[in-house]
């Protein structure tokens, strides 16, 4: 290899490198026995703190929900935990039967026609779904409402930056002491895109989007409505998007079997209308039948760049997150309709009565109003980060600040709860919050 490059030794590869830097000395401790290394890494595991020893009040996007212990049997067998990706149809028809399924179970969810095997994560899901209704309008206008998850919107900009498209961001009122949503219709034209709204939206609010004939009031003036589910536990009570309007729906798959496992890898999932499918990116499995009639699945309608050429590719996301679309599809498999319905109901329930328990205390107003699912957003009546770090020396992890993306929130959090959140949990907090509040 030397000789290939043109080098006649290794100092004469690395001499870009200085001499004094090329060996450095390391500072390491003397060498410990397998035992003993096994003890000290179980030593500083035991300092960091995780969700079965505190309870937790925070969402936003990441969801703590129970998984089903059979998940985790089913995606860690070797032929799935191993497999790479179904280039040869023929060697992976049992990775391209669940990604079908995945699909299926993802236009049941959404209310859509057609689904792909999945993107990166939510967030990424939204930017192609904004790229997709701009190929399919040819407008170069978007409208957001600012109560789309702030970190969707933030890598929705990366993506729009340089295509010359026009980001509009709409802001959320504030009516009165509550948050009243956004009046989107208002600022379309006739260079919209499309419009992107959330359900529940960030602060948890809920709204009756097929009663304010939203969709249709967008696409009088030509333009597509996209919709964002960033906690799809909440589509087993509430109505999918595709049955209010939307043209294109994502959503963040984490909390259907996926663990929090620091924020990542998770999958997006993304449906759209049959007349738009040309336009969806990613994978998409279709089902067929071989010459002997039996059934079969194969890759279709690749339009990556991959397999065409790359100005007239629908993406450059191409990977789908495959592993983690088999969890998903494992939990909605074994959970049911019945059994999404049931944690959606408690973990409402659950919200609800610790919202209504918050709002009676001294000093604290609900700010997200009804109906809301599993979040809400509360006014504090101290500073919101100490707040929260006295929270956490309690065993809580007490919400999120939401001054972080909304300056005019700056002494407000959002809490959340799910199934996984006790009766004595919530009183606990709502103890603590007043204990903190009155000593401000």
């Amino acid at each position: 290899m030397l000789a290939r490059v043109g080098v006649a030794s290794t100092d004469e590869l690395f001499e870009a490198i200085p001499a004094e830097h090329r060996f450095p000395r390391l500072d390491l401790p003397p060498a410990l026995a397998e035992l003993e290394v096994a003890r000290h890494l179980a030593e500083l595991a035991a300092s960091n703190r995780h969700l079965e020893q505190m309870a937790c009040f925070v969402g936003a996007g990441a969801y703590y929900h129970s998984i089903p212990s059979a998940v985790a049997h089913i995606t860690g067998r070797s032929e799935f935990y191993t497999a790479y990706t179904p280039y040869q149809a023929e060697a992976s028809q049992g990775t391209l039967q669940f990604m079908f399924e995945f699909q299926s179970l993802a236009c049941e969810l959404l209310g859509l026609d057609v689904a792909n095997a999945s993107v990166y994560d939510g967030s990424t899901a939204l930017a192609e779904a904004v790229l997709m209704a701009q190929r399919v309008t040819r407008r170069d206008r978007v409208l957001v409402a600012d109560s789309v998850h702030p970190e969707y919107r933030a890598v929705l900009r990366t993506y729009l930056g340089g295509r010359g498209l026009d980001l509009v961001a709409v802001p959320t009122r504030l009516v009165g002491e509550a948050l009243a949503g956004v009046e989107l219709p208002d600022q379309l034209d006739q260079r919209t895109a499309c419009v992107v709204v959330q359900q529940p939206d960030f602060f948890g609010h809920v709204k009756d989007f097929r009663a304010e004939r939203l969709a249709e009031r967008v696409h009088a003036q030509g333009a597509l409505l996209v919709a964002v589910v960033a906690e799809p536990v909440s589509l087993g009570l509430l109505a999918p998007p595709g049955a209010w309007g939307a043209d294109i729906a994502v959503a963040e798959g984490q909390a259907l079997g996926v663990p929090l496992q620091f924020g990542g890898p998770w999958a997006g999932l993304m449906a759209c209308r049959q007349e738009h499918v040309r336009q969806l990116p990613g994978r998409i499995v279709g089902q067929t039948v071989d010459m002997e009639g039996r059934r079969g699945f194969v890759l279709t309608l690749q339009a990556r760049e991959q397999h065409i050429r790359r100005e007239k590719a629908t993406s450059n996301i191409c990977t789908s997150q495959t592993l983690l679309t088999l969890a998903i599809t494992a939990y909605l498999s074994l959970m049911g309709p019945a059994g999404l319905r049931e944690v959606a109901r408690q973990s409402h329930a659950k919200a609800a009565y610790a919202a209504s328990r918050i709002g009676r205390l001294p000093g604290y107003r609900v700010l997200t109003a009804e109906p809301f699912f599993n979040e809400f957003a509360v006014a504090c009546p101290t500073e919101a980060r100490q707040l929260r770090r006295d929270l956490l020396e309690r065993g809580a992890i007490g919400g999120l600040e939401l001054g972080r993306f909304y300056p005019r929130l700056s002494n407000a959090l959002l809490f959340c709860c799910t199934e996984m959140n006790t009766r004595q949990q919530i009183d606990r907090l709502v103890e603590a919050l007043a204990e903190l509040g009155g000593a401000a």
